[in-house]
């Protein structure tokens, strides 16, 4: 169960984009448990990244509250920016720079100090399995390669939040077994890391709790092995998906 003062609160959060017909969130409410894996699941278009975008400071609401330690993000959104890391689903990075060129460049902007900055670096490089290409150009990279690159940059500073959309997408099986080994790690670390994914065996696997949402409302949350026993024996996460958000192509 959601924690007394969790370290995100939505409530009622609404966004519509201009010239839409229907809302992208339409009162969502969630509660995240500081240090737990959380793992926002949906169809397309169910309101996962527009959350993330939100919740980032990104990208303005319609209505609704969202506090993040107790504090009101539309107030403190300068103050919690430096609490927070952000992997997108889009590579953040630039393909002609080499991969320290990159972090090296990101680093500055969240303000690590060059003392701070080769530690984190050849840390991070080294359980991502990236620190013997660090000096090649990002350009080629593989995909799983650009994946775990894209992660290294959201963590740099060593953010007490982390917001990760679609971070296995299109990655190999080796690839997506050290970037969900490490998001394991960082929430042994102490860090609170909100997750969207389409692999709900990885959901399944890694998540404490998760939120199911269509149409941008929530529609289920909870331990991903309390919501399926809810359901008929043998129930996994991906028949539960499907019955709560129907067999209809999102396309």
């Amino acid at each position: 169960m959601p924690a007394d003062n969790p370290i995100i609160q939505i409530n009622g959060l609404r966004k519509t984009y201009k010239n839409a017909k229907l809302p992208a969130l339409n009162g969502l409410d969630l509660s995240i448990i500081k240090g737990e894996v959380f793992g926002l699941l949906g169809p397309n278009g169910a309101g996962k990244t527009t959350t993330i975008s939100i919740l980032c400071g990104l990208m303005n609401f319609d209505h609704g509250e969202i506090r993040v330690q107790t504090k009101d993000l539309q107030k403190n959104l300068s103050e919690i920016k430096k609490l927070i890391g952000v992997a997108p689903q889009e590579i953040a990075l630039y393909d002609k720079l080499t991969l320290m060129e990159n972090l090296k460049y990101f680093a500055r902007i969240y303000g690590v100090n060059k003392s701070k900055q080769e530690i984190n670096i050849t840390e991070i490089l080294k359980l991502l399995g990236l620190e013997n290409k660090a000096d090649h150009l990002l350009g080629t990279y593989s995909g799983g390669m650009k994946r775990r690159a894209n992660l290294a940059a959201a963590v740099l500073h060593k953010p007490e939040i982390l917001y990760l959309d679609e971070p296995t997408v299109g990655v190999d099986v080796q690839s997506r077994k050290v970037i969900l080994d490490y998001i394991l790690q960082l929430k042994q670390q102490g860090a609170t890391v909100v997750y969207t994914s389409h692999y709900l065996e990885e959901a399944e696997k890694i998540c404490d709790r998760i939120a199911i949402i269509d149409h941008g409302k929530k529609i289920a949350e909870g331990r991903p092995g309390e919501l399926t026993e809810k359901n008929e024996p043998g129930t996994n996460l991906e028949k539960l998906f499907i019955e709560l958000t129907g067999s209809a192509l999102r396309d």
